[in-house]
């Protein structure tokens, strides 16, 4: 385990120079999900931020259910739906004209909150685990930064830290975090690149409280040649009118009015505004997550259209990965080589993330009849048949996130139906999240979960003691490991594979291995993988003579 972080200063907060483990810049959601994490895994953390206070405003709105997951693990997930409204359709229009709506069953509805309200709940949470923010505090640079790129190079970073009162600060940490948002320092300091474009379109925001009728759990897509307008029920009764504006156009009131009676809703009559902004989007991602000792994560590692609302929710993700890699190596319960894995899982995550969000973007904005016409032929069968609820809505929901296998023996040996139709509905591929199903009662995910624990899920038909046993013994050799027995039926029902088998469960809920009865030998090489080598049996004590 790396040695916490030394800290000299010549004056300031006292408290700074407490040792650590983990340097956090950035105390925005992503940078508290992060620290969070950390810190329930026994991880002592330091976040730092630039800005003086949080931010009051509200930003992106939509937390999406995988996400919701996390806050349930977090222990605070009745706290934001509380405090959140939840959106359980989307409808789309095209010149004003009707084109599907698609209602999202209660397991794929996404929460609406005000991503200042998501930071309150986080902040809180946050300061109850033990951590704070410290404000004021900006990064200046890394010195003597590695460049090699290997995590065992050196054994901590050098930040050069400059305070509210100009005093300057040398701190060593073995890791750093960088959560700094879009324009990230710790990305700059890495020297990569940040891969993308950004739209020629200016969008404006209005989120007030309105005169007339519009529903209050929906998002409202209005597409048309002159731009597009998308309506958003907020909490408290605020929406959300945010559209594409004319070139040298200003956001105001009376602009986005004029924009609603033109393309959105009749008989809806704004009032006054509780924020608005202009803004450019962008559609890029940092070509690299990771430099040795040093991440970076949320907007700091990409940017992408709001279409969707996805933002929010990779940067949690992001976070939620790389914590419990970072506590298990640590706690000296994994090789350093386990972190190698975040910078290509998250990356293959947020490409697919601005691709998707890139396309829906420009689906609203598209302009010739014969384009418009595919756009709305698309929605109109989508509606028709259920595919939006079949497929999309559960990639929406975070429901369809899967890292890509990097081992042939992450999965069964031969030709097996639960691997070859990763489409399926209730089809658990090898690297995506086990089902809350199955993981909520048997204590691998949720709030009363060891989040430090690999878990080995057995599936046992008929007899199967021999087998059984043979896990046990396995997992015996291993502290980290517990085994849990599931029974067959509903694990064949949640998760597709209807065979005797096992799955390897990481303690951040995805699936690292998947095998059947035949496949112990490939469940050792995995363990191994993962967890390092077994510690030695101890040998058997010799019967006296």
């Amino acid at each position: 385990m790396p040695n916490p972080a030394s800290t000299a200063r010549t004056s300031g907060d006292p408290g700074a120079s407490d040792a650590y483990d983990v340097l956090v810049v950035g105390g925005g959601p992503t940078g508290m999900m992060a620290a969070c994490e950390l810190l329930r895994r026994g991880i002592r953390v330091r976040i730092v931020d630039r800005a003086p206070e949080p931010s009051p405003f509200p930003k992106a709105l939509l937390v999406w259910p995988r996400s919701l997951d996390l806050f349930e693990d977090l222990g605070v997930l009745p706290r934001l739906r509380e405090a959140g409204l939840q959106i359980n359709a989307f409808s789309y229009y095209s010149d004003r004209e009707h084109l599907a709506t698609f209602d999202f069953p209660q397991e794929l509805s996404p929460v609406c909150l005000p991503q200042n309200e998501t930071e309150r709940i986080l902040r809180d949470r946050l300061h109850e685990l033990g951590g704070r923010v410290e404000r004021g505090v900006r990064l200046l640079t890394f010195d003597g930064l590695d460049f090699s790129g290997r995590i065992d190079a050196v054994d901590g970073v050098t930040a050069v830290l400059e305070h509210p009162d100009g005093t300057i600060e040398r701190t060593r940490a073995p890791f750093v975090i960088g959560a700094d948002g879009a324009g990230s320092a710790v990305r700059a300091q890495l020297g990569t690149g940040f891969s993308g474009s950004t739209y020629e379109t200016a969008f404006a925001l209005v989120d007030a409280e309105i005169e007339g009728f519009l529903p209050p759990d929906q998002a409202l897509y209005y597409q048309s040649p002159a731009g597009a307008l998308v309506i958003v029920a907020l909490p408290n009764g605020v929406f959300r009118f945010f559209s594409s504006l004319a070139p040298g156009e200003e956001v105001s009131v009376a602009a986005m009015q004029r924009i609603v009676d033109e393309r959105g809703p009749k008989g809806v009559r704004i009032a006054e505004p509780i924020w608005q902004s202009v803004f450019r989007v962008h559609a890029r991602h940092a070509n690299d997550f990771q430099l040795g000792r040093v991440f970076i994560a949320g907007d700091a590692a990409h940017v992408h259209s709001p279409a969707g609302g996805q933002g929010l929710n990779t940067g949690f993700q992001d976070a939620h990965n790389l914590a419990w890699k970072l506590a298990a190596v640590l706690r000296g319960e994994a090789p350093s080589d386990l972190l190698l894995s975040y910078g290509p899982e998250r990356a293959a995550v947020a490409k697919r993330v601005v691709r998707d969000t890139d396309i829906q973007t420009r689906a609203w904005l598209v302009q010739t009849p014969a384009k418009v016409g595919l756009r709305d032929a698309a929605f109109r069968i989508a509606d028709r048949t259920g595919l939006f609820s079949q497929f999309y809505a559960p990639v929406m929901a975070g429901r369809r996130l899967a890292y890509p296998p990097v081992r042939d023996t992450q999965a069964p040996g031969g030709r097996t139906t639960c691997q070859l139709l990763p489409g399926v509905r209730n089809a658990v591929r090898v690297g995506a999240v086990f089902p809350r199903e199955l993981a909520m009662p048997h204590k691998i995910q949720g709030p009363a979960a060891d989040p430090t624990t690999w878990t080995l899920a057995a599936v046992c038909r008929g007899d199967a003691a021999a087998w059984r046993a043979e896990l046990r013994a396995m997992a015996a050799l291993r502290p980290g490991l517990r085994v849990v027995d599931l029974a067959a039926g509903p694990a064949a029902r949640l998760t597709g594979c209807r065979h005797q088998g096992y799955y390897l469960i990481r303690p951040d809920g995805h699936v690292a291995a998947h095998g059947h009865s035949r496949d112990l030998d490939r469940l050792r090489e995995e363990l191994t993988a993962h967890l390092g080598e077994a510690p030695a049996q101890e040998p058997e004590p010799a019967l006296a003579a």
